[in-house]
């Protein structure tokens, strides 16, 4: 007997059990059907409004609202919309979102997701409140992934697949505040807010602008109680492309640019097609077969010919992959100083660009006051590197060319301003066509980025190009407030090309006036020394970061603080081609200053690690720690050319550095616009994380190596290559 009720009881249990996973298998069938249903069903307002005004949809407005109110942006724009700031349909759309956030509707709680709200982290920058640009997306259309039936989840299936009744976009709106809670490194305007909200697509940009300021007059925004954010609206994108993107002027020249120098490679093409003596393809069209015949017949034409063939891809594409045996009367370390300048250049922009875009501002520039990182923080002073190098191979080419100083000294006046005007011409030649299509660059990518990116575009360069672009066509922007530069990077092109200028007066002058040219070197060399001091004194100049950003004009981009490097190299290479100074040095004290230059230089570098210095100790080491910087930049390069080394000069000598140093240029153009450009088009911001760093520093750098050697073949090389034209009667070789 009590067998069977044991029985009887297990049965019982396993049907209970049974019955139990049906109901459930059921259940969870009908919620997925729900979803899908949802997924088809038109809402309307009726619809909405009548769930609302249930006693469950009172009881949650009751409970959620106050605190949405302070909490949710975007919910406390549509508690603030009425009908008389607004028009009659955004008034209706937020309305019905405030109602869907209530009633807990799925659509609407995607809106409330995807729309930004404070994160943590905003007392070391976090200004990023940007939500989510694809969840906003979502709200628009089912969200296109597949789940399986077969596993139970605990959502409801419905936020994958219900739209919003109406049109829905994300923007973005900016206020500036004021909270003394927030760390401010006075580094550009790193106080402003950045709050992406997904609004109905009826309500307009003024519309919404106007409601957030009513919204934080009001006294709801939570975060300014308990933070003292003084939030004051700034304005609002939509994140569409300007119309008037295509009618610039700079996309126009630019376009143009690219069209002709394309028609030139095209028949430098045809050129080498029509010396080989091949005839064209018999398969062509009519028109295709004249258009080939009537190039061919104008390229007949040899000066024509001449210019052509500088744009000749394949022969330039040698030019820059070549590399042969150093010779005699060379300077092989060029090429690797160069070359790891300008990626150290890189690696440092990396960081200097990561710092508008990183929602941890004061722990990226923590990192870059600790003593392992100071070789990147201090990266700006290698630029002194590329001041000292042309100073140098300026006097040494000028002091060798006996043909040239023969000519100076037998010119007239005129004659000598015509060889000097034919200089400037040559060095603009081969330097002006890249920088100029940069430039034009560089207006169009920030003209789009400022349309298109989620983040504050600090330096909008495509309003100062528009005004200022007469500034760097002459080579003269480093004159003016580096806060009004176009691409403010090029403000060391614009020194280089004013030193060029200088040096070059005061070798005409040596060559007819020796004594005269000493004195105005030197009275230049004890004249920038002075400056220095006077303005470092006077602007109470500091290593720290604020600081160096506040005088950028006065000290960073000065040509009267930044020849200091340039005068040293050119009295370096006067002593060794003029004075011919040759000291007796056993191979033991050769080595021995080797690697002692070597000490100097990473002492210069990791010089500033002790950044709260007094005024007068922190311009002597600015001067000085230059000076003699540049000191040990000049015994490498006499070094190398008397043939001398260690084992770590033989590695800057490798040919692999001749193929980079080609591109060294470009690089120098062109590594901030495309670090620039790639970071505002991110969707979020991100954290300084050194990892991290190093793995998109990789990045970065294999991108502006492609990007150098595309512009190069078009924009660098050809004008080059005319240039050696101009001044031989032929292009030059590889």
């Amino acid at each position: 007997m009590e067998r069977h009720w044991k029985s009887v009881l297990i049965i019982g249990i396993l049907t209970l059990v049974a019955d139990a996973a049906v109901n459930e298998s059921t259940l969870r069938r009908a919620r997925y059907d729900y979803g899908l249903f949802n997924a088809s069903l038109e809402l309307s307002t009726k619809v909405i409004t009548s769930d609302i005004q249930g006693k469950a949809g009172s009881a949650v407005q009751s409970k959620h609202e106050p605190h949405l109110i302070r909490s949710s942006v975007i919910f406390g724009l549509s508690k603030a919309a009425n009908e008389s700031n607004v028009s009659p349909s955004c008034h209706a759309h937020l309305k019905q979102v405030q109602r869907g956030i209530l009633s807990k509707q799925p659509w609407a709680m995607k809106v409330l997701d995807a729309s930004g709200a404070k994160p943590s982290g905003f007392v070391f920058g976090q200004n990023y409140w940007l939500g989510s640009r694809e969840a906003c997306r979502g709200v628009q259309a089912p969200v296109g992934i597949t789940l399986s039936r077969n596993y139970e989840r605990v959502m409801h299936y419905s936020i994958l697949t219900q739209s919003a009744p109406f049109g829905m976009d994300y923007r973005v709106i900016y206020l500036r505040h004021r909270s003394p809670w927030q760390v401010e490194i006075k580094v550009m305007s790193e106080q402003v807010l950045h709050i992406g909200l997904c609004l109905p697509s009826a309500c307009g940009s003024e519309e919404v602008k106007q409601l957030a300021r009513d919204y934080v007059a009001g006294g709801s925004f939570a975060e300014d109680d308990i933070f003292d954010m003084q939030p004051e609206v700034l304005y609002m994108k939509d994140l569409r492309l300007s119309e008037h993107f295509f009618q610039r002027l700079t996309f126009r020249l630019v376009v143009a640019a690219v069209l002709v120098t394309g028609a030139l490679m095209l028949c430098a093409q045809q050129l080498r097609v029509a010396k080989r003596g091949d005839e064209p393809d018999p398969g062509l069209a009519p028109v295709e077969s004249e258009l080939w015949q009537a190039m061919d017949s104008l390229l007949k034409w040899q000066p024509l010919q001449d210019f052509v063939s500088c744009f000749d891809v394949a022969n330039n594409w040698r030019k820059i992959c070549a590399t042969r045996a150093n010779q005699p009367g060379e300077i092989p370390i060029l090429n690797g100083l160069r070359s790891v300048c300008a990626i150290w250049i890189l690696v440092f922009h990396v960081l200097w660009y990561m710092y508008f875009t990183v929602h941890n501002k004061t722990v990226l520039i923590s990192y870059a006051e600790k003593a392992f990182f100071q070789y990147v923080s201090t990266a700006p002073l290698l630029v002194d590197v590329f001041f000292t190098i042309s100073g140098f191979l300026q006097t040494y080419n000028f002091l060798r060319n006996d043909k040239q100083l023969e000519a100076v000294r037998q010119n007239n006046l005129w004659g000598n301003v015509k060889l000097f005007g034919k200089l400037l011409f040559h060095r603009y030649l081969r330097l002006g066509p890249l920088y100029l299509v940069v430039m034009g660059s560089v207006d169009l990518a920030f003209a789009y980025i400022g349309d298109v990116s989620v983040f504050h575009i600090n330096e909008r360069f495509d309003e100062l190009c528009s005004h200022h672009w007469w500034r760097n066509l002459l080579f003269i922007q480093n004159l003016f407030d580096h806060r009004e530069m176009c691409a403010n990077w090029s403000w060391s092109l614009a020194c280089d090309m004013q030193f060029f200028l200088l040096a070059n007066i005061v070798l005409f002058i040596y060559a007819r006036h020796p004594k005269l040219a000493k004195v105005l070197t030197l009275s230049g060399l004890l004249a920038t020394i002075s400056w220095s001091y006077g303005i470092g004194i006077t602007t109470k100049f500091e290593f720290s970061f604020d600081s160096t950003y506040a005088t950028g004009t006065q000290i960073y981009t000065s040509p009267f603080v930044r020849i200091l490097p340039y005068i040293v190299g050119a009295i370096a290479a006067w002593c060794l081609q003029e004075q011919k100074l040759q000291v007796e040095l056993s191979e033991q004290q050769t080595r021995w200053l080797w690697h002692f230059s070597l000490q100097v230089f990473i002492g210069c570098i990791y010089s500033t690690v002790k950044r709260d210095l007094g005024h007068l100790i922190t311009i002597s080491l600015f001067v000085l720690g230059r000076g003699l910087f540049s000191l040990t930049v000049c015994w490498m390069i006499v070094g190398s050319a008397s043939g001398s080394g260690v084992w770590w000069s033989r590695l800057l000598e490798a040919k692999c550095f001749q193929h980079l140093n080609r591109l060294s240029y470009a690089i120098y153009l062109l590594n901030p616009l495309v670090i620039a450009t790639v970071y505002s088009l991110t969707s979020t911001s991100s954290a300084a994380d050194p990892f991290l760093l190093s793995v998109v520093c990789c990045g970065f750098t294999m991108i502006v190596y492609l990007a150098s050697i595309a512009f190069s073949l078009a924009f660098e090389l050809p004008y080059s290559n005319l240039s050696s034209l101009l001044l031989k009667g032929k292009p030059k070789t590889a």
